[in-house]
């Protein structure tokens, strides 16, 4: 395999819109390798939480959250 000079930057983060059933977005979820971010729709900046406290949360037994099927 030959060396190239140039090559691709791996992102930092994935972002993705999130919409309702209407195609109407209710929010944007940026997800780090150290952070979950939440921005409302109207809102200008991020709600953050690292993701240590997200995994803690998402998985004690009195969160709302419940596991998939699959």
């Amino acid at each position: 395999m030959p060396q190239y000079k140039n090559s691709f930057r791996s992102p930092t983060y994935v972002e993705q819109k999130i919409v309702d059933d209407t195609g109407t977005v209710i929010g944007t979820i940026r997800i780090k390798p150290s952070r979950v971010l939440w921005k409302p729709r109207a809102a200008r900046k991020f709600y953050s939480v690292n993701l240590t406290d997200f995994a803690d949360w998402i998985t004690a037994p009195d969160a709302p959250a419940r596991r998939t099927k699959s």
